[in-house]
């Protein structure tokens, strides 16, 4: 699939530094990202991909071929996501770095990932399972 041939590109990454970035607007974060898909890594590793579309609609995979729907919001400074089959909001504060956004997760964890890729093209969704 077409993700596998980011790992090595990921690989070579080193993890932009968060400090010396300025925290993005709601309207600078939908400039950025409207009509994108980007890929994103966290510690030289691949960990997903949304795509960002009209509306502040999202879709996001954490590269497996599941797909969420959902949209995103701000909320005090904060970028909120809702996603269809989620109990609650996830914010992030973005920010732009030297190589993209930077998105630092706003859970107490430090969960900070990084922007790898703009491939300019769909992601990979693979359809509902159906059983028998």
């Amino acid at each position: 699939m077409r993700f596998l041939l980011l790992i090595p590109f990921l690989a070579g990454l080193a993890l932009p530094p968060a400090a010396n970035a300025d925290q993005m607007s709601a309207e600078e974060f939908d400039r950025y990202t409207q009509g994108r898909t980007l890929f994103y890594g966290e510690g030289g590793e691949a960990y997903g991909v949304e795509r960002y579309l009209p509306n502040r609609r999202v879709i996001w995979s954490f590269l497996d071929g599941q797909c969420r729907e959902g949209r995103w919001y701000e909320d005090a400074g904060q970028i909120c996501f809702i996603y269809e089959d989620d109990l609650g909001p996830q914010c992030w504060r973005f920010s732009r770095g030297a190589r993209g956004l930077i998105a630092q997760f706003e859970d107490g964890t430090g969960l900070e990932l990084y922007e790898a890729e703009d491939l300019g093209e769909e992601m990979v969704c693979l359809g509902p399972e159906i059983g028998v």
